[in-house]
Formats: structure tokens, sequence, C-alpha cells
């Protein structure tokens, strides 16, 4: 069986026998809905090309006579609804636009609407008596707004209704807010700009020809600005029953093993904990899985037949990169800190955006929400808690961290140095180098004003960040063992067969001035720590060492080792 990573054209994962997660039956789910025109998100690399693909197989009158072959087997192809190969399907697809100014955007745009209207045309040509003059029109026009109004009155000379599908309809709204700048953004959303008219031009085409919409992206950042202009889709991205629509349940990672011929004891490390943890709706029956990043996982696990070198596919690290251009200004970086710290936050999802409010903080956080940086969590105090979903994740926060105490302090890494120090621990049991470099490299450069807020949760995310330039260990954070939650405990990768201890560590803090509290904070902490050590867990293991970490300002650190 193949691994479709990468692949999104539906079709071709069914003739070439490569393996296909069903997910069919939320074809019949959309037609259950009373709108016809829906926006639907989900992070990046999360299968929307894919889902889009089949809806386009699904609904397109010329495959008609294939539908038994290329569903077969398949949800759908045992309860096909009644619009089935019934539509002609008209698909646009904003990303890769160039975005460096509005006139370049606008030519880009256009371009695409051509090329995607020609090569509609010609897929459907019996239905078009004209075709060479449609087209030649087409191409000599350069009003959008003209373009597809050519478009609508060809196709109501026909009997078919068009279905129309939008691929990535913000991914040029996001360049621009990464850009900061706000009059481009203005300029072609709003008012007369060209984006506004295109979708205005769509708006009045369900009147007469486009009979369903289906449109994609990261975030609804354009519903408000759009206004009146395009106010007819409903947004089903949060919606219980769309929840598992893409992504991985458990029950299907564990059907792609099994035609993988895999078993869990053999793939080595937790997908759940790297990959799991994603939640759309806070009723949703369960959490689900990054496809991209198990597909990768599985592809490369295939080919190598051991774990992959790295567990995080870099497409993701470079997505997810967008991160440090959403921080251009001081109150969206002092908030991005502060879910850092507490690994996550308590706030509001909003499901309509306004570019003028883009630096709320409810607008703000619920864009990390849309690109998978956080995820559902629960309630706190009737309000909805945002969260990190999975360990791929957190490293992105922890390396976004290490990365910004860099470059505002012009922190300068010794990677040999940091590196060894790291193996030390790992290899000879040894904490006091790495925790000698973070003191003398980090700590003594940061500034007093930042020690006004320095607490066991900064120092934590500091040592997290650094430990994640190594593949030696999986930090993980507030481990939970019946004695209480360790503050960190290093688990072993389990590709690193060199490292012969991991960690138990327990972590406090004192301002110089608390230090007549020393011998008092350390009893409580070996008390803790003694719980941790004396849980089911750890109380056998021979090769976990633990210890008490004691901070005291900036410039000090006691360490006692629990025997």
């Amino acid at each position: 069986m193949k691994i479709p990573y990468g692949i999104s054209d539906f079709k071709t994962l069914r003739e070439q026998g490569y393996l296909y997660v069903d997910k069919t039956k939320y074809i019949e789910v959309l037609e259950s809905y009373d709108s016809k025109y829906m926006l639907f998100m989900r992070p990046r690399r999360f299968g929307k090309s894919l889902f889009l693909s089949t809806l386009s197989y699904y609904y397109d009158v010329n495959y008609k006579d294939e539908f038994s072959e290329i569903f077969k087997d398949l949800y759908i192809s045992k309860s096909p609804t009644k619009l089935k190969n019934s539509y002609l399907i008209l698909k646009f697809n904003f990303s890769g636009l160039n975005t460096n100014d509005k006139k370049s955007l606008e030519k880009s745009f256009r371009t695409e609407l051509k090329r995607s209207i020609t090569k509609f045309l010609y897929k459907y040509k019996e239905y078009f008596n004209n075709i060479l003059d449609i087209e030649e029109t087409i191409k000599s026009t350069e009003d959008i707004k003209g373009i597809l109004e050519l478009l609508m009155m060809e196709v109501n000379k026909t009997d078919k209704k068009v279905y129309l599908i939008i691929d990535e309809y913000d991914h040029f709204a996001n360049d621009i807010i990464a850009m900061g700048d706000n009059d481009f953004y203005r300029d072609v959303v709003r008012a007369a700009g060209f984006v506004r008219d295109f979708y205005e031009t769509v708006k009045i085409g369900t009147e007469s020809v486009i009979d369903r919409i289906f449109i994609t992206g990261i975030s609804p950042i354009m519903l408000d600005d759009l206004t009146s202009g395009f106010n007819i889709a409903s947004n089903i991205t949060m919606d219980l029953d769309m929840n598992e629509s893409l992504g991985f349940t458990g029950e299907e990672v564990e059907y792609i093993m099994d035609s993988l011929g895999l078993k869990r004891k053999d793939i080595g490390v937790s997908l759940k904990e790297y990959y799991n943890g994603y939640l759309f709706n806070e009723e949703g029956k369960e959490r689900i899985y990054n496809p991209d990043m198990v597909l990768y996982y599985f592809k490369e696990f295939m080919r190598r037949k051991k774990p992959p070198k790295n567990l995080i596919d870099d497409n993701v690290k470079t997505d997810y990169g967008r991160l440090n251009r959403l921080v251009s200004n001081e109150e969206n970086r002092r908030m991005l800190n502060e879910i850092i710290l507490n690994e996550g936050i308590i706030a509001d999802i909003v499901t309509r955006f306004s570019f003028d409010r883009m630096y709320d903080e409810d607008y703000f956080v619920s864009l990390l929400f849309y690109m998978g940086l956080l995820t559902m969590k629960g309630t706190k105090y009737g309000k909805p808690k945002l969260g990190m979903p999975n360990y791929v994740i957190k490293k992105i926060f922890w390396e976004y961290f290490e990365k910004s105490l860099k470059r505002e302090y012009d922190i300068r890494d010794k990677t040999e140095e940091l590196a060894k120090s790291i193996w030390e621990m790992g290899v000879e049991g040894e904490i006091k180098p790495f925790l000698d470099y973070i003191s003398k490299n980090v700590f003594k450069v940061l500034s007093n004003r930042d020690f006004i807020k320095f607490d066991e949760k900064y120092i934590k995310v500091v040592l997290f960040s650094y430990l994640t330039t190594s593949n030696l260990y999986r930090p993980i954070s507030e481990r939970e063992v019946e004695n209480g939650y360790i503050d960190i405990y290093l688990e072993k990768d389990i590709r690193m067969a060199e490292v012969n201890y991991e960690w138990i560590i327990e972590l406090k803090y004192l301002k110089k001035s608390e230090r007549n509290r020393l011998e008092e904070v350390k009893r409580e902490g070996l008390k803790q720590l003694k719980g941790y050590v004396d849980s089911r867990e750890f109380k056998d293991r021979k090769n976990v060492k633990h210890a008490l970490i004691v901070f005291i300002g900036k410039d000090e650190y006691e360490v006692v080792e629990y025997i």
C-alpha cells in the first residue's frame, strides 16, 4: 500500500493504489446543511485540498460514468446523494499570488481567474457552442467583474448549474497582513477593491448559475471586511458534525497502520503525543491527528525501517514560520509569551475577523487557533480554554521563544558547548554543565527588568527552549503521576541508544531577597521530588535521575540530586 504524502488528487489516489482514509460520509453531511454556500477553515497541510478534490470528482457531471469505479467500496458509493455528478465544477486556487504590491496582486488574481475559467470551458466544451469566441473575449477582458459576468452569461445558456470551489481563499490576505501593509489590504478587499468586486459578482451569480459554493482557507479573516459584498456563506468550521472531517481519528490511524502491516510496538514513538490533540468543537467526539505529520512519519518509517531522524516535517515548520510575522507589535509579543509560559490561554474564539481589530487579544488568539497552534482544551471560568495540541507545536513555540531571546539580547550560542552539556546529561548523568551554560549564557544577560516577572514557569520555558536544540530528549511539562505533576520530565528519545539517563526535575525560584527561605524551599522541593520518585511509574526505574534545582536571582542556582 502506497502512502499518499503530498498527493491531493482524489482520482490519482484511487486509481494508483494509494492508501485512502474514507471521508466521503462528509459529503452527505454537507448536503444536510440548510446553507448551500459554505466556508470551512482548517490549519495548513490538514487535508483541505484532497477533500476539495473528492468533492470535485463526486459532483462533476463529467465523471458520472466513472463514479462506481472511483468511489468503489467507499461510504458514499453505498448511499449516494441526489446531487452526485450533476454540476459543472469551477475551481479557483488563490495560493501563490504575487503580493509584492496592489498592481502585481491584481494581475496575478486576474491571471488565475482566466486560467481556471479557460480550463473550465474546455473541460465542458460540449455545453458551449462558441468556445473559441468566449475564450478570446475572456483573454481581452481586464475587468475582473466582467470576466465572471461573461462566464455566467454563457453558463446560463446551458441547462447546467455550477458548483464553485475556492481553495486558499485567504492566502494572499494573510501574506499582506504579515507584511503589515494596512493600506494595501484595505485597497484590495474593501470598498471598490477588486477582491470585493469578485465576491460581489459571485454572490450575484448565485441568483442564476452558481448553485453551491465551498470555500476553504486558514482563517475567516476577510468575512467582516467583505461586508455585504459576500454575506451569504455559512461558516461551518467549528460545527460539531465536521470535527473529524479532516485529519485522522485514532481509529483511522490504526487503520493506516494495519494497511501498512505495522504494530504499535514497531513504530517507536507515541504518535498521539507528537501529532494528535486537535479539537474544533468543544463537544467533539475525539481529538484529531494532523494528517500531514502522520503520513510524513509513516513515509519516512517505511523507507528507513526506523523512526525518521526529524520527527517534525520541515514543511510544517516552514508553514508555522508565519508565527514570527504575526508578532510585529509589542502587545502580540507580550501575549504570545504569556501563552508560551502558561502553555495556553483563556479566550473566546472569534468566528468573523475584521482587519481593523487584527491585534485585539481575542482576534490574535483566534488566529493562533485557526492556524493550528492552539486548540480547545476545555473551559475555565465559563470561557474556552485553549492550549497547545501536541509536542510538535510546543516545540515550535519553544523555538520561537529561544529565537526571540537571542534577538532581544543578542545572545550568541556556543553550539558545541551547548550540545556537549546536554550530551553529558544523557550519557554521563551530569546536569551541572547544562545549567552552567544556561546561567552564564542566557540568564546573566537578561535585564533586571525581566527578573521582575521571573518565576519557575519562565525558567522552565528557557530550559525547554534550549533542550529541544538536541534530539536526546523529549521534554515534558507537568507530567502527571499519582503524587502530583512533575515540573520537567526529560524522556529519552527512542532513537538515541546512547542516552543512559532520563531526568525528573523539580524547579524552584527565589529572589535574592528571599535567600533566607532557601533551606525551607529545598525541604519542600525534595518532598515533592520523593513523591514523584515513589510513584508506580518510576519506583523501580534505574535509569532515571532526580534533581531539585533552585534558582536564586539570575546569578546563582543550587542542585540537590535525590538518591
